[in-house]
Parts: structure tokens; C-alpha cells; sequence
């Protein structure tokens, strides 16, 4: 889930699908969005953004925040999201959420029909690592990794 917000300060939350780790030292993280979408919007406006990663619990949240536009739809309103001022960025934490990274947007470029964000990560806030992170796969499909195995 990607939290961002426009000029005025007016919060928005998505869910994304192509997400990943760039960098550990220092902390680098990067997805990719459509410049159609609201959040590309906010991020060309305000260039930071809070990183949520939700639970296997919150998949119906996370399939109303996908399908619906922030231009359309107060979505904190909508599904009872509660917000907390974020320490560094101006997008809000989201309660209830076991891991969030707040971020600053440090490179942007278009690739094919999406631009490539990668955000530099500012704060981190991690309530729990005992949980089930959801993925969204394709479509209506979502991953759960679910298990953690070490090499001995």
C-alpha cells in the first residue's frame, strides 16, 4: 500500500503490485504506478510517500483501496482508515499497520506505460514481524508469504 497526499495535504492510499527492495545501506525502496493514477499525481505535487505493508487480514481493505480512485473517493473515510501523523513526509501513517517506511521520492522515470518510483527510506516503523505479508499477485490474485526458512 502507498500512501501519499497532494499540496494541500489531502491523504490518498493505493494498493500496488509492483514493488520492490533496491537498496539495504542506505535504505532504498521502489514500485511502479501509472501516470494515469491519483497517486502519481501526489507524488509529482508533494514527492513523498508512506510505504504500508498489510496482513493477510487486510485483503478486503487492500482490494477496496486498489479498485477505488482518490480522486472519486475519500478512501480513509470510506473503509474507517485511521491516519497518524507521520514523523519525516507529510502522507500519514496508517493505523493498525505491522510494517511502514516513510519515504522521499529521490528518482522517477517512465518505463513503458509506467514510471519506475524509487523512495529513499527516511523513518521506519515496525510494530510486529510476526505476521503474514499480503502481495498482490495479478488481477484478483494475492500471495501470502507466509513462512520463513534459513539456510544452515
Amino acid at each position: 500500500m502507498v500512501v501519499s497526499c497532494d499540496s494541500k495535504g489531502v491523504p490518498d492510499v493505493a494498493a500496488f503490485s509492483f514493488l520492490m527492495p533496491v537498496s539495504f545501506e542506505p535504505k532504498y525502496v521502489a514500485f511502479a504506478v501509472s501516470p494515469k493514477r491519483h497517486t502519481y499525481r501526489n507524488l509529482t505535487e508533494v514527492g513523498e510517500f508512506v510505504l504500508a505493508i498489510p496482513t493477510a487480514e487486510m485483503l478486503e481493505l487492500v482490494w477496496a483501496c486498489g479498485t477505488r480512485s482518490g480522486r472519486d473517493v475519500d478512501k480513509f473515510s470510506l473503509l474507517g482508515l485511521k491516519a497518524e501523523s507521520a514523523r519525516k513526509v507529510k502522507p500519514p501513517l496508517l493505523k493498525s499497520f505491522p510494517v511502514q517506511l516513510e519515504c522521499g521520492v529521490e528518482f522517477m522515470r517512465e518505463f513503458g506505460d509506467h514510471f519506475l518510483v524509487v523512495g529513499r527510506v527516511l523513518e521506519e516503523h515496525v510494530e510486529t514481524t510476526d505476521f503474514k505479508p499480503l502481495l498482490h499477485r495479478s488481477g484478483r490474485e494475492f500471495m501470502l508469504a507466509s513462512e520463513r526458512v534459513e539456510v544452515k
